[in-house]
């Protein structure tokens, strides 16, 4: 049965970050992932995770310290940045026990070339997995469509695949998010059949299509999609990172989650409760 995790980043917005975890538990998530948590003392979250049965299942390594960036990790010229931020990163994923920690490669600036920056982030995926191996920890990539992120590096699947094999070790794995994916790709069905059997795979994210709202809205058809998923044995999380169709209504996030209650319904593992 495919296991869902809330997006703290995206989802309750009509609540203060730290009163999310609350909400999460309340609507029957075992899990959680959010993009930043350096602006809050690690031992903080750890108290809301623990207080409210959560797991942390993924956050981003690399601190933004500019909001227009989208990653450091293929930038020549920035690899100590990236390293004492990776440092960090896995500091907070002591803490908060989370296992994956995702690496996201950054826009190509003008008059660079993409040789050098694939050389650079190579070189920079080999040293985090390679350290991450070493508290039991994986690194994640993550293709993401350049509608959202004009200029971004990693766009693809093959693409991100081709890295991970390139760079060799285990404890690196695509982060594969099935809203990039269908902006960039399309043929959902086929690329999950060819990709997750790898076990190259290690963390899904998901929201509808165009408008990146709840699941069950737009141009994808996930009950089917996750019912495939589940045939496939992926045993991974899959991530709500999606904004809800209510904004920041009060309550918004919670009305929109009939699609999670039908999923659970529909997966062949039968009928189950929402909880992960």
């Amino acid at each position: 049965m495919p296991r869902f995790a809330a997006n703290l980043t995206m989802l309750y917005p009509d609540r203060p970050f730290l009163d999310r975890f609350g909400c999460a538990a309340r609507d029957g998530f075992a899990a959680v992932e959010f993009f930043f948590p350096y602006p809050y003392p690690a031992a903080e979250l750890a108290a809301r995770l623990e207080g409210h049965g959560l797991r942390l299942v993924f956050f981003n390594a690399t601190p933004r310290q500019d909001p227009a960036e989208r990653g450091i990790a293929c930038l020549p010229g920035r690899e100590r940045e990236f390293r004492d931020g990776f440092l960090r990163a896995l500091d907070y994923a002591a803490a908060l026990e989370c296992e994956c920690l995702h690496v996201m490669s950054g826009l190509v600036p003008a008059g660079i070339d993409r040789r050098a920056l694939h050389a650079t982030y190579v070189e920079n995926l080999a040293w985090a997995a390679g350290l991450a191996a070493r508290s039991g920890r994986r690194v994640l990539i993550e293709p993401i469509n350049p509608r959202d992120a004009p200029g971004f590096f990693l766009t693809r699947q093959d693409e991100a695949h081709a890295i991970v094999r390139e760079v060799g070790s285990p404890h690196l794995q695509v982060q594969m998010d099935l809203y990039h994916c269908q902006i960039v790709e399309g043929d959902l069905a086929a690329r999950l059949r060819r990709y997750v059997p790898t076990g190259c795979v290690g963390h899904m994210q998901i929201a509808g299509v165009p408008d990146r709202h709840e699941p069950d809205t737009g141009e994808v058809n996930f009950p089917y999609l996750f019912e495939l998923i589940d045939a496939l044995g992926y045993d991974g999380w899959i991530g709500c990172e999606y904004h809800p169709e209510r904004g920041s209504a009060p309550g918004g996030t919670s009305a929109g989650l009939d699609w999670l209650r039908r999923a659970h319904g529909l997966t062949s593992a039968g009928p189950a409760p929402v909880r992960g």
